[in-house]
């Protein structure tokens, strides 16, 4: 277990944390949620000791070991396994059974275990660091960000792998689907404090949602309240018979906490601009092939046609070509052999990784806009800046000093500055926060021309694909359909061993998997049904707290209203009878609003229960 108990931490005069607490349990595994820039890798280089506290403490039980995948790239082995078996505990250093599968789980070939470390590309090269840590067995593993660097095959191994992991883990992840899919626990850290449900980021984030708006709701009628006290205190001050009156008043102002109204996150929201396309092909590749070195393409024989306003998504193991082929398609390198034809009244624009080295780092964010386009004005320009949240002063950073997320964001900005109808989008997703993805998702979604796209997020998949382009088996294959039906026919190799009951049962008995299927359904279905009457009584709890507090209120607005006209009119026996049921009112009204915090409370514990349980039973049809 790990408490962390009125941590502070700041830099350069930004207060990250501010008294934050909450405990890591045993055997919990807790996704971090926030946003970029607000600390969550700091969080973890407190808990590494890495870094300092400013205040506060972080307790841990004796001899706890955590494991920390680092971005230092240092090797001092001649080979990948024996690399790997460093991580190895020291009662199993003869285990290289162990390193080797995860090896093969993170995306290395057998006959890549021999091979020297620094053969390999970075994003290999922190696979390796993470199988070490892997094998380690921490009782704490800490992974900040770790499907950067996998695709999607790998990113599969690593949820099975981390669904099974016996210690604790805490996980800062943008992709939200892979960490619905492994955390137990949501952490955010939120407004410099950590907040801890049990359950998924939709819960987490529908709870800060009604958290906020009772406190602006709670904020407003507090404030009115103060409003009109404040205004019975000034009218009747001088009159000595309502002294006793005014004075209880003065006390009660004074000791009430004036509630701060809410400072206002920025998010992401932005759109591309739609070009109108009239024609119904875009583009047709045919047979084009490309190799870096000629006896070794990458891209062979591959033939695809792009139409008006469809989403074709690009997957498939690193390494294999999707970012080559998206460059091929997009202009940017021509092929090696057949054709890529252009209808005339396309203007395509791309966003790539490798294209953030070419921004202009003595360039401010606002120039670097301006450049992108030469009729667009200054304030064209800062409009684009404040939709990539570079609002105000922030627009005159210079890109030198940005964030990986910060230039993402600015490369965005670059694309929406032009009207387009086709869109080559290659891993967008890397370097921004949930809520930036979620922006980025909706703008997509509602972008009138077509979209190319590399990615390994499955969010994305599911919303988007219309068809894929799939690097698989060493070739390259157009699947025509959705990425659900892609997983529904086969999909991923690596899943086959995990679903025996798609054919005969995994011992050769005919009809064992239908069993078991009919049985995880009919369990299912219980679950749902039982899940439905224990949370109904508590919803319908909430919505009849919430009328109620609406009622008291009501009552509070008339009784205030009424007690300063009987003011007005001298009516002490009025002023008195009416005091009484604003007090009595307001007392009731503070304790529903307790009774609706824990039933709150109640009802997200309750669906992340039964939530759990449903998913251990698996989809509904498989």
């Amino acid at each position: 277990m790990i408490n962390i108990e009125n941590v502070s931490k700041g830099y350069g005069g930004q207060t990250l944390f501010e008294a934050m607490s909450f405990k890591l349990n045993p055997r919990e595994r807790v996704g971090i949620v926030g946003r970029n820039g607000h600390g969550k890798t700091t969080l973890f280089r407190l808990i590494t000791g890495e870094d300092d506290l400013d205040s506060g403490a972080i307790t841990m039980p004796k001899n706890y070991r955590i494991g920390y995948v680092t971005q230092h790239l240092h090797f001092t082995e001649d080979s990948i396994l024996e690399e790997g078996k460093k991580g190895l505990p020291a009662h199993e250093a003869n285990h290289a059974w162990k390193v080797e599968k995860i090896l093969a789980g993170l995306g290395f070939a057998q006959e890549d275990l021999n091979r020297r470390p620094e053969e390999f590309s970075g994003g290999f090269q922190v696979r390796l660091n993470l199988a070490k840590v892997l094998v380690s067995n921490p009782d704490l593993l800490l992974l900040d960000e770790p499907t950067n660097y996998l695709d999607i095959t790998s990113i599969r191994w690593l949820e099975r792998f981390l669904n099974t992991w016996p210690h604790e883990l805490m996980l800062i992840s943008h992709d939200r689907g892979f960490m619905d899919n492994v955390v137990t626990h949501i952490v955010g850290i939120y407004r410099k404090k950590a907040r801890k449900i049990a359950g998924t980021t939709e819960k987490y984030y529908r709870w800060i949602a009604q958290d906020e708006e009772i406190y602006e709701k709670t904020r407003i009628n507090d404030e009115k309240r103060r409003k009109e006290v404040e205004i019975f205190i000034n009218r009747f001050r001088a009159k000595a018979r309502l002294a006793n009156l005014v004075k209880s008043r003065v006390k009660s102002l004074e000791k009430s906490e004036k509630k701060q109204k809410l400072e206002k996150l920025k998010n992401l929201e932005f759109s591309f601009r739609s070009l109108p396309f009239k024609a119904k092909s875009m583009m047709q590749a045919q047979d084009i092939s490309f190799g870096y070195r000629p006896e070794e393409p990458l891209i062979k024989n591959f033939s695809v046609s792009i139409m008006a306003g469809e989403r074709i998504c690009v997957v498939g193991q690193n390494g294999r070509g999707k970012t080559t082929l998206l460059k091929l398609l997009s202009g940017a390198i021509p092929p090696d052999a057949g054709m890529i034809s252009c209808h005339p009244e396309v203007k395509s624009g791309a966003f790539e990784q490798t294209n953030v080295e070419n921004l202009n780092p003595n360039y401010t964010v606002e120039e670097e806009i301006l450049s992108s386009q030469s009729d667009i004005d200054r304030q064209t320009a800062r409009n684009i800046c404040g939709a990539m949240m570079f609002s105000g002063d922030e627009a005159l950073k210079k890109i030198s000093i940005l964030s990986g997320g910060e230039k993402s964001r600015v490369m965005l900005g670059k694309l929406l500055v032009r009207p387009l109808n086709l869109l080559f989008l290659d891993e967008p997703t890397n370097h921004l926060d949930m809520e930036s993805n979620d922006a980025l998702l909706a703008a997509i979604d509602n972008f009138d021309g077509a979209v190319v796209m590399v990615t390994h997020n499955e969010m994305f998949l599911h919303a988007l694909a219309d068809r894929l382009i799939v690097f698989k088996d060493g070739g390259i294959d157009v699947f025509d359909g959705s990425y659900q039906d892609f997983l529904d026919k086969g999909g991923w190799e690596d899943l086959t061993e995990a679903k025996p009951s798609r054919g005969k049962a995994a011992d050769g008995k005919n009809g064992e998997g239908k069993k078991n299927k009919r049985s995880l359904r009919r369990e299912r279905s219980r679950l749902i049904l039982e899940r439905s009457q224990t949370v109904t009584p508590i919803k319908n709890r909430i919505s009849a707290v919430e009328k109620e507090i609406e009622t008291r209120e009501g009552l509070l607005e008339k009784y205030n209203h009424e007690i300063i006209a009987a003011s007005k009119e001298g009516d002490g026996a009025k002023i008195a009878e009416l005091s009484k049921e604003i007090h009595e009112t307001q007392s009731k009204t503070d304790a529903l609003y307790h009774d609706l915090e824990l039933l709150l409370d109640a009802l997200a514990e309750k669906e992340s229960e039964f939530d759990a349980l449903i998913k251990a039973c698996g989809a509904p049809d498989s």
